[in-house]
């Protein structure tokens, strides 16, 4: 059986090594929502340490379904995360290199999370280099033997391998390194070095 992911906001490198350790792997877009996870919450490496970036959504009931979850573009959410987006790696060495690649996300408007998560996704396994068949969930499944869906979470310690697998952050000289940022760090600072730290 193959393993199972949630869609997640620009995945950390956990979630990307994942990706990048096999061949297919299968999204789940009928699990419920869950509040302060991944699911629209990216963490990048800002000036003052670890910046959330969370993507607001509409009301919704308890048990909605990934799948319906829908963005609020009310609020200017895009402005605000590509400008904190450019300024926490605008010095980085490959900002300039992907800035393109990035930049239409925030702009162009999405209604459904699953998605704009998807879309971005994409581009980021395309620039990276990684080379792994996606599919979605039909409905919601139950899956013993690598289930990740709730291994990867904020609240949850990252692997042992990211604390050893450092590389230069923009500010680390003034925060130190933090690890198992979203996959935007590893690349803005690595380019296509970054692919070597997904073991």
């Amino acid at each position: 059986m193959k393993p199972i992911l949630s869609s997640v906001y620009l995945g950390n490198i956990d979630y990307y090594t994942i990706l990048n350790q096999h061949d297919a792997v299968v999204i789940d877009i009928y699990e419920h929502f869950q509040k302060q996870s991944y699911r629209n919450r990216s963490v990048i490496h800002g000036a003052n340490g670890a910046l959330n970036l969370i993507i607001p959504l509409t009301k919704r009931g308890i048990r909605t379904k990934m799948k319906d979850v829908k963005i609020d573009n009310t609020q200017r959410w895009q402005h605000l995360h590509w400008r904190s987006i450019e300024s926490a790696y605008r010095s980085s060495p490959y900002f300039e290199y992907y800035e393109d690649d990035f930049k239409p996300f925030y702009t162009q408007e999405y209604n459904l999370l699953t998605d704009f998560n998807q879309a971005i996704q994409q581009t980021v396994l395309d620039l990276i280099g990684i080379d792994v068949e996606l599919s979605q969930t039909t409905s919601f499944e139950k899956v013993e033997n690598e289930d990740y869906r709730m291994l990867l979470h904020p609240k949850k310690v990252p692997s042992s391998h990211y604390l050893e697998q450092k590389y230069t952050q923009v500010f680390s000289d003034r925060n130190g390194f933090i690890p198992n940022l979203s996959i935007l760090d590893l690349l803005f600072n690595e380019g296509p070095n970054a692919i070597n730290f997904l073991g």
